[in-house]
C-alpha cells in the first residue's frame, strides 16, 4: 500500500510564528542532503530571513562530533530553524533549545508519562536514560549589506544561527549506530506525528529563543533544573575526569563535583554511568 502524504499544515504554523520573526518562511523538502548544510549554503549566499526547513528525509543527517543522523523516511522530525541572532552572552544556547523543546512536547503528551529531559549540552531523553532526540547548532557570517530582520539586544556582531533538530517519532530502526538506548513519541503516545510534534514545540521554541537573545540563560537556570537528567548523577568526561553533575551555572555550563571540588564544564561529552555505555551526544 503506498504510504499518504504528510500534511504539514504549513499555513497554520507559518500563522502562529510570523508575529513573532517578521519575514519568516516555512519550507517542506521531500529530501535534502541536512537541512542544517542546506541553511548554511543558503546564508552563506546572503540569504539570512527567519526560516524552518523540514525534510521528510536527510541523506547526509549531521550531528556533532561529526556523526551520522540515522533515519529512515517517516520515522522523525527533522527540521532546521535559522534567523538571525545578537545575544546579550551565547552562552547556555543549546540548552534553551533543548529545555523549551522537552516542555513543549511533556505538556502535549499523557498524563503521567515519562518524564522528558534535556542531557546537557543538547540531547531530550527520558529520565530512565532512553534517547528522545538531539539539537545541533551552528552560526555563519552572512555577507555585508544583508538587509534581514536580526533579534536580541547583544552589541556583539549578528549571526545567522542555525539550529538543526532530530526526534524519533517512530521506533528507530535497528543498527549498530545506536549505542544509546532510544525511544520514540509514538511510544509515549502513538497519536503523535512529525507535523503535530513541530507544531507544537516551535512557537514555544521561538518564544524562548527570543526571551534568551535579550536575557541570555540565567532566566531559565531553574527551568532547566527541573528538567536536568543529570542532575545527582554519576557522570565521566570524554577526557577522562569522573564525578557527580550537581546542575549547571548562570552561563550554562555543568557543574561536577569530583575529588578535587566542584568543577566547571564548558563543552566535551558526557556519559551517565556505566562506563562501558558509551553515549555520545548527537543530533541534525
Amino acid at each position: 500500500m503506498k504510504a499518504q502524504p504528510t500534511r504539514w499544515a504549513a499555513e497554520d504554523l507559518w500563522l502562529s510564528i510570523v508575529t513573532l520573526l517578521p519575514g519568516f518562511t516555512v519550507e517542506v523538502l521531500p529530501e535534502v542532503d541536512s537541512t542544517n548544510t542546506e541553511l548554511m549554503r543558503r546564508a552563506r549566499a546572503g540569504r539570512a530571513e527567519p526560516i524552518v526547513l523540514v525534510a521528510e528525509s536527510q541523506t547526509a543527517g549531521r550531528g556533532r562530533q561529526g556523526r551520522t543522523w540515522v533515519n529512515q523516511p517517516g520515522d522523525c522530525l527533522m527540521y532546521s530553524l535559522g534567523l538571525m541572532l545578537n545575544p546579550v552572552d551565547w552562552s547556555g544556547l543549546s540548552l534553551v533549545v533543548g529545555l523549551s523543546i522537552a516542555e513543549s512536547l511533556q505538556a502535549a503528551g499523557v498524563s503521567g508519562g515519562p518524564e522528558i529531559g534535556v542531557k546537557w549540552p543538547n540531547d531530550l531523553w527520558l529520565r530512565d536514560g532512553r534517547k528522545l532526540g538531539g539539537t545541533l547548532i551552528e552560526t555563519a557570517n552572512v555577507p555585508a549589506g544583508i538587509d534581514a530582520a536580526c533579534f536580541g539586544a547583544g552589541q556583539g556582531t549578528p549571526r545567522f544561527v542555525i539550529i538543526g533538530t532530530g526526534i524519533n517519532v517512530r521506533p528507530p530502526q535497528a543498527s549498530a549506530v545506536l549505542t544509546t538506548p532510544a525511544t520514540c513519541l509514538q511510544a509515549l503516545d502513538p497519536r503523535w506525528t512529525a507535523p503535530t510534534a513541530l507544531q507544537r514545540l516551535l512557537p514555544h521554541l521561538v518564544k524562548d529563543l527570543l526571551h534568551f537573545a535579550d536575557h541570555g540563560f540565567a532566566p531559565f537556570v531553574e527551568r532547566f533544573a527541573q528538567r536536568d537528567v543529570l542532575q545527582g548523577q554519576a557522570v565521566h568526561l570524554s577526557d577522562g575526569r569522573s564525578g557527580v553533575a550537581c546542575g549547571v551555572s548562570a552561563d550554562g555550563t555543568l557543574r561536577i563535583r569530583t575529588a578535587q571540588g566542584v568543577e566547571q564544564v564548558l563543552s566535551g561529552e558526557v556519559s551517565v554511568r556505566p562506563a562501558s555505555m558509551a553515549l555520545p551526544v548527537s543530533g541534525l
